[in-house]
């Protein structure tokens, strides 16, 4: 059962007032049966929704120089920060404590991405290489070179832990697929005209998503290299961030019009919007919250963190701590946790925890 089935195809604008019968990862469910209710009590409103209180539980520091991605493992026991500095640090979640720093490349990080098994992680740098780290030696296994310049993005195919697929986007404008396990580029795409800024697969790796500063939105078959579906965000909207959701029949887009789309990309209609953050000017990340109640995340310009929820769009939490722009955000695969990066006059990361949540 696919678990967003059933999701109204309404645009953004009717779709003002609705809420989807189902978000991702959520079963399909009927309409419960109301219950009679004693006299003089008031009924509750029908719209309320629980909302999240995430607190503050770590704060880590050690990069001196801007922070550009913070990603969970797949096995939820580790975090990775990546910087300007040209170090990848892993940490433990769980404590806040630094784990090991990953040292090789010559120039600043903008990328960093876990494999399926959580044995090995990604990274793309300005000196137009990404290198594959074995993570618990520390050492680089291969340093994968094709890029005619800086490597802004990364990511694996996760679904399949048997699968060494991965995917990245360059400043010269191409998407490339590599065997990482042999170490070798298996297919170039020329997809954009710009900066490619993010590249994801979906759930069954079989499409790749991407996005870059012409504006344009692309969906790919990984296997034939064929641009299947194109979106604009508009000319006032440039897409800085792209992903699938997590039953893969959505993407979620941040632009620098301030505004995160949902899209349903077979029809290629934006479903719902999410405002309320400042995104002008910075590649900032954004990305599902769906281990309890379904939240969209975001970093923002103005050095919070913004949390909505999926289906009425209603702004439930905003976290307060960095003193800089937070560009990057990831949330725990099982846990309802939340890890945030900022920049230059912050450089930390910080681990937030919703109340009540267990966290080992």
């Amino acid at each position: 059962m696919d678990p967003l089935a059933g999701m109204d195809s309404s645009t953004d604008d009717d779709a003002a007032s609705q809420t989807t019968e189902d978000d991702p990862q959520l079963p399909e469910r009927t309409q419960p049966v109301p219950l009679p209710q004693p006299p003089h009590t008031l009924q509750p409103s029908s719209t309320t929704r629980a909302k999240p209180h995430y607190e503050l539980r770590h704060t880590m520091r050690g990069h001196t120089s801007s922070i550009s991605a913070v990603k969970f493992s797949p096995d939820g026991t580790l975090l990775a920060s990546c910087s300007n500095d040209r170090v990848v640090k892993i940490w433990s979640p769980f404590t806040g404590e630094l784990i090991r720093n990953l040292n090789g490349h010559t120039k600043g990080l903008s990328d960093i991405a876990w494999s399926a098994d959580s044995v090995y992680l990604a990274s793309a740098s300005d000196d137009h290489t990404i290198r594959l780290w074995d993570v618990d030696s520390g050492l680089t296994t291969r340093v994968l070179k094709g890029h005619s310049s800086f490597v802004f993005c990364v990511n694996y195919n996760v679904t399949d832990k048997a699968s060494t697929l991965l995917v990245s986007g360059g400043c010269d404008g191409d998407v490339r697929i590599w065997n990482a396990g042999k170490g070798k580029c298996v297919k170039t795409i020329h997809a954009h005209v710009d900066y490619v800024t993010a590249v994801h697969f979906n759930k069954d790796g079989g499409l790749i998503v991407s996005c870059a500063c012409d504006g344009l939105i692309r969906i790919w078959n990984a296997t034939t290299g064929q641009c299947l579906k194109t979106l604009a965000e508009g000319h006032d909207a440039i897409c800085q961030h792209v992903q699938f959701s997590p039953n893969s029949r959505y993407i979620l887009s941040t632009a620098h019009d301030s505004t995160i789309r949902l899209w349903d990309y077979q029809s290629t209609r934006c479903l719902k919007t999410y405002k309320g953050h400042k995104n002008e000017k910075y590649c900032i990340a954004a990305c599902f919250s769906v281990t309890g109640d379904k939240w969209i995340v975001s970093g923002s310009e103005d050095n919070k963190v913004w949390l909505w929820d999926l289906q009425s769009r209603e702004v439930v939490q905003v976290l307060e701590g960095h003193n800089d722009v937070v560009v990057a955000v990831a949330t725990h695969p099982q846990q309802n946790m939340i890890a945030s990066a900022s920049m230059d006059s912050d450089l930390s990361v910080r681990l937030w925890v919703d109340r009540g949540t267990s966290t080992q």
